[in-house]
């Protein structure tokens, strides 16, 4: 399968690249920050963001939300996280601001009780994040819900990779080449690896980037990705784990705007002679 439909927007070969601000933890547990990127992703021209999606309990052991952690919600590991998490309220305020903006949403989870969560808000896609490409029944879960299925595959081997796309099988698939360092050195990218993956599963394959910059974002359109997803900030020096791997609103304007350019630019491959080149043509050849 090399395309397939998020609601009523088709991504694979043949289409524009579907684009993703990733906000993830980024809003800080603050909807009003969560609104303002939904804003700012819609502005740029993504077709969606996305947020990350946890049951706190059933993701982490009460030893690790225990440790002492200090942060703005507290002294301990869980008094952060469930800080950094929206329930129903504010899920739905940012189902009503990304339809206010025209803007499509979806969420990683983490667990099934959170995959269960998001889709009674009917989203039209699920993630699943490269710490989850391993997690079988959490594969199989997400799958039972019949939607499309976007998967990053960060710190994964190619059989790793090959057995999570098996648990996948029966929805379309979106497989995302990712290196999950924060931030990534160009060095690490390997962007030649969507040819790898296409070869391998076919498409549609996209990029997940978490370098600095954009220019390996354009490049991987470049070399062929029908999926682009960044991560996205107000402000790179924000507090917060992900943050300084992240673009702020005036750098994703001009990543989407370069990668709208490179699409024009890459053509259809078939050589023809421009009437515009023939005329010159006429001027400056001998023979």
């Amino acid at each position: 399968m090399c395309e397939f439909q998020i609601g009523e927007r088709w991504v694979g070969d043949g289409h524009p690249c579907y684009i993703i601000g990733e906000i993830g933890i980024n809003h800080n547990g603050d909807i009003d920050i969560a609104k303002e990127l939904i804003r700012a992703a819609a502005v740029a021209g993504c077709d969606a963001v996305k947020f990350q999606k946890r049951t706190v309990d059933v993701v982490y052991t009460q030893a690790d939300l225990a440790r002492p952690r200090e942060s703005v919600f507290g002294k301990t590991n869980g008094d952060l996280k469930r800080g950094l998490e929206f329930g129903r309220e504010q899920y739905q305020q940012i189902d009503d601001a990304c339809c206010d903006h025209g803007i499509q949403w979806l969420a990683s989870c983490w667990d099934e009780d959170a995959v269960d969560f998001i889709d009674s808000l009917d989203v039209p896609c699920f993630k699943v994040a490269s710490a989850s490409l391993t997690d079988v029944a959490l594969l199989h879960h997400t799958a039972s819900k019949g939607k499309p299925i976007i998967i990053s595959s960060g710190m994964s081997s190619m059989g790793q990779i090959d057995r999570a796309m098996e648990c996948l099988e029966s929805v379309p698939v979106g497989l995302l080449h990712c290196v999950a360092t924060y931030p990534a050195t160009l060095e690490d990218l390997n962007l030649r690896c969507l040819d790898t993956l296409y070869a391998e599963f076919g498409g549609p394959v996209g990029y997940s980037g978490h370098e600095l910059g954009t220019a390996a974002s354009v490049a991987a359109v470049a070399m062929g990705a029908s999926i682009l997803e960044r991560h996205i900030t107000l402000n790179p020096a924000m507090w917060g784990s992900d943050q300084s791997a992240s673009i702020d609103p005036l750098t994703l304007r001009g990543l989407v705007r370069d990668v709208r350019m490179v699409e024009t630019a890459l053509g259809d491959g078939e050589k023809r002679v421009l009437p515009a080149e023939a005329k010159i043509a006429e001027k400056l050849r001998r023979k």
